[in-house]
């Protein structure tokens, strides 16, 4: 099994005899997305809310809350479509209504995010 670097070029492991890796992909998978939502929650709290307040703390977590709501509320909706029959208008209005603005919400606070450390590049 090889392994691809950032550069392009692939790097074999090398274990002694009897030697395997000790990493299971279920438990990389989950404590490296915790670490980099931890670790994204205290950027934002420490560079946008206490350093220098900036309203992509807002976006982010407008964006955070509608568009859970409106992907979950959406997805009641087809089941009670499918299951009991037609759905009202409005109520399609309004979780395509969270589900849009949750979005928008989070494109913009990463593209204020991208403006504001321009210079990082």
């Amino acid at each position: 099994m090889s392994i691809t670097s950032g550069s392009g070029c692939s790097v074999n492991p090398i274990y002694g005899i009897g030697e395997r890796s000790g990493l299971r992909i279920s438990n990389v998978i989950f404590t490296l997305s915790f670490l980099l939502l931890k670790l994204f929650l205290w950027r934002l709290r420490e560079k946008y809310i206490i350093r220098d307040f900036h309203p992509l703390v807002l976006f982010y977590l407008l964006g955070f809350v509608l568009t859970p709501i409106g992907a979950v509320f959406g997805c009641y909706l087809l089941v009670y479509r499918i299951l009991a029959g037609p759905v009202a208008a409005t109520s399609a209005l309004l979780a395509a209504f969270f589900a849009i603005s949750g979005l928008q919400s989070l494109f913009f606070a990463m593209w204020f995010d991208m403006e504001y450390n321009k210079e990082l590049k």
